[in-house]
């Protein structure tokens, strides 16, 4: 959603990572679930006060959209900022995937390049979330609320890291990512900050 904001607004994304899932909680597979029973009444209790923007946007799915609602939040849906495509094991426990596919568990969880579910690579989330934020360096400030892996890929991105670099990132639920553009490159000034009722002076 844009916002009535004036155009004067360094470039500049701020990332929220969603609230609690049942996936998130067992370790599994997504699929398009919604949030935890009770997350956006204990968000809303939060008192959060959205930051300054030029447009406020969200991932397509259920858990994304929720969040930015409880948040009071009107965004817009953007399918760059969509979670991994994790193609046949979507929804499945790594433990079945242990048992159904050992070989391209491992390969998994060890080579970024790897997709053997037949979705999307780390890397090719890294380069998806790469071009979604080069499309945000002329757009002011962006809000946005996506997924653990999609914050993980903009940091990565941001920093010019090596992909491998991917797995030794953690992003909380309701955890805030603040990225900035220079002019020539992305920074990143602050990433896994607690959502509260403070942090949307960020």
């Amino acid at each position: 959603m844009q916002s009535s904001e004036p155009q004067t607004l360094p470039p500049r994304i701020t990332l929220i990572s969603h609230a609690a899932t049942l996936a998130l909680k067992r370790a599994s597979f997504p699929l398009d679930e919604a949030l935890v029973e009770g997350e956006p009444e204990k968000i809303a209790a939060l008192g959060w006060a959205a930051p300054r923007t030029q447009q406020i946007c969200a991932g397509p799915e259920q858990r994304t959209r929720q969040t930015a609602t409880a948040l009071g939040l009107e965004a817009s849906v953007e399918s760059g900022l969509a979670d991994v495509n994790y193609g046949e094991w979507s929804g499945k426990q790594i433990d079945e995937i242990q048992a159904s596919d050992p070989i391209g568990l491992a390969a998994w969880l060890t080579d970024v390049s790897a997709a053997p579910h037949g979705g999307e690579s780390f890397v090719q989330l890294i380069v998806r979330v790469g071009q979604w934020m080069e499309a945000q360096t002329s757009a002011g400030h962006t809000l946005a609320v996506t997924h653990p892996a999609v914050i993980r890929a903009a940091i990565l991105y941001s920093l010019q890291a090596p992909p491998e670099s991917f797995w030794r990132l953690e992003i909380a639920p309701l955890s805030v990512t603040d990225l900035r553009f220079n002019g020539r490159l992305w920074t990143a000034r602050s990433t896994g900050c607690a959502l509260s009722r403070s942090s949307g002076n960020l």
